[in-house]
């Protein structure tokens, strides 16, 4: 299936708008809902845990608002310390008992956190590996993922700068560390910079990625991922033109990243400049990047 140009500008108009004033109080009464569940559970009295939105409802880059808020809830008492921007080592696991004498190890803090969370709502789901879900109330607050999470500091050697962010221990014994902070405070300032078209581009390719697996010509990739692409566009192809024209630029400029011959996608980075795109761990590959492109360069009819 192609779109006539007529429909592709009327769907890239209809993707531009962020999130509504309804989408951002839906927002704020998950994270309120949260919170609620954190200062009412008297085990977690006096401790320093923040409670923050993250993900694309934070980011304003969400395309529906059917989608899943993703909210962490941080123990900033307890830091983990290691190497590598993607998680600690064996040694590095380790040692960490010995910078923390206290009682609140990752089992202990996700098992209070979920009886927390079933204080404000009795349908809290605990089986899942990282977050415990909490469903929608129609009308008003969208279902959410609750994240428990630790402080980490990347501490990579000699004359590199350390770096903060969260460290997730999942119910099957592995750990995945997040920078949702760098990520959130890199998208503003490319936003910014493109005069909003950056997250006018994350939403549209969302968008597309949405339409191209409900047609059944792409598998699903997490949204995470077109944020990660897009992020990787330079300012001058988002700023160029009209919306059309900007977007088509932007898919051509991916698409030859991955070209089999002159394409460098080892150079592509997360939004947080931290991680690189394409590693080790990472829920994508560059062959589902080279798909999902191709695939959204035919939908659109461009070319």
């Amino acid at each position: 299936m192609q779109l006539s140009p007529d429909e592709r500008v009327a769907k890239l108009a209809r993707w531009k708008s962020p999130p509504s004033a309804a989408e951002e109080q839906r927002l704020e009464r998950a994270r309120r809902m949260v919170t609620r569940a954190v200062q009412q559970h008297p085990p977690f009295a006096g401790l320093g845990l923040s409670v923050e939105a993250k993900g694309s409802w934070a980011n304003n880059t969400n395309v529906s608002s059917d989608s899943d808020v993703d909210i962490k809830v941080e123990f900033t008492q307890r830091a983990y310390q290691g190497s590598s921007a993607s998680g600690m080592n064996y040694w590095e696991l380790a040692l960490s008992p010995n910078r923390y004498a206290g009682p609140w190890t990752p089992e202990v803090f996700r098992q209070e956190l979920g009886v927390a969370l079933k204080g404000v709502s009795s349908a809290v789901d605990a089986t899942h590996n990282v977050a415990f879900y909490v469903p929608d109330v129609p009308g008003s607050r969208p279902s959410t993922d609750v994240v428990p999470c630790f402080t980490y500091i990347r501490q990579p050697g000699w004359g590199h700068p350390a770096a903060q962010g969260t460290v997730v221990f999942t119910k099957d014994g592995k750990h995945i560390v997040n920078w949702s902070h760098q990520q959130l405070i890199n998208g503003r300032e490319k936003n910014k910079r493109t005069n909003h078209r950056y997250k006018f581009a994350v939403r549209a390719l969302k968008a597309i990625e949405n339409d191209l697996v409900q047609l059944g010509e792409i598998e699903d990739l997490p949204s995470y991922f077109m944020e990660c692409l897009i992020y990787n566009v330079p300012d001058s192809v988002l700023t160029h033109g009209s919306l059309d024209t900007a977007f088509e630029r932007a898919l051509s400029h991916l698409r030859q990243q991955f070209s089999f011959w002159w394409g460098h996608p080892d150079a592509l980075v997360e939004p947080n400049e931290i991680k690189k795109l394409f590693q080790s761990g990472q829920k994508w590959k560059t062959d589902d990047a080279r798909r999902l492109l191709n695939a959204a360069w035919h939908y659109l009819n461009y070319g």
